[in-house]
């Protein structure tokens, strides 16, 4: 067994938060605009990050 996520799976928010270490709201709000586009979460959550 793997542990890993496929990489279809769609990001959480909890998960960029801590990644990025944002607040969570701010995740909320980035996942629940850019939906399954992991790239397009990424690269906003590093704006807000810098």
């Amino acid at each position: 067994m793997s542990n890993e996520k496929g990489a279809g799976a769609p990001l959480s928010a909890v998960a960029v938060a801590k990644k990025y270490r944002i607040d969570l709201e701010d995740a909320k709000a980035i996942v629940a605009e850019h939906g399954d586009d992991a790239k397009a979460i990424h690269k906003a959550a590093r704006r807000i990050a810098a």
